[in-house]
């Protein structure tokens, strides 16, 4: 079974003081680099992210660049090519996404690419209303435990008089 990972699971299971840590680590403890994946630029995030959390002593760059490490050592990170990108970009232009969520498309065009079974993540509110094609294989991680995305209310991404969806 292919499983991918969210970015928000990445950093809860390399930063061992956010609440959901053990829950993320939990899935994370199973993987292995053929079964299991991440958007290659979720290396970025994880780095950015853990380098400014309001943590002290801060992460250092250094320490992040070691999390990058150990990510790349369990899990397989995929890229988009300019052509796949330019096509996810184009599907969050029909959704209406703008600003940092358009990053979430990206994610999920990652794990189309891969053709992850389960999509791991702790976005109940994106990731549902961003790939309804894959509700049935995203998992919300949480502290009251694993929830599919099939059972979130998803918003429907008709406009008023959109006839062809």
């Amino acid at each position: 079974m292919k499983v991918f990972f969210d970015t928000s699971v990445l950093v809860a299971v390399f930063w061992g003081d956010h609440p959901l840590h053990d829950v993320c680590m939990g899935v994370f403890r199973k993987a292995t680099r053929r079964s299991a994946f991440c958007a290659a630029h979720s290396m970025a995030e994880l780095y950015a992210v853990t380098t400014r959390l309001p943590v002290r002593p801060a992460i250092s760059c250094e320490q992040a660049l070691l999390f990058v490490e150990s990510l790349r050592a369990r899990v397989t990170p995929v890229a988009l090519s300019a052509r796949e990108c330019a096509a996810a970009l184009e599907h969050a232009a029909r959704l209406g996404v703008s600003g940092g969520a358009v990053y979430d498309v990206l994610l999920l065009a990652c794990a189309r690419k891969c053709a992850a079974d389960l999509v791991y993540t702790l976005d109940a509110r994106d990731f549902p209303r961003l790939a309804q094609d894959l509700a049935r294989r995203i998992r919300v991680l949480s502290a009251a435990g694993t929830r599919s995305a099939v059972t979130l209310s998803v918003p429907s991404t008709r406009t008023p008089g959109d006839s062809n969806r």
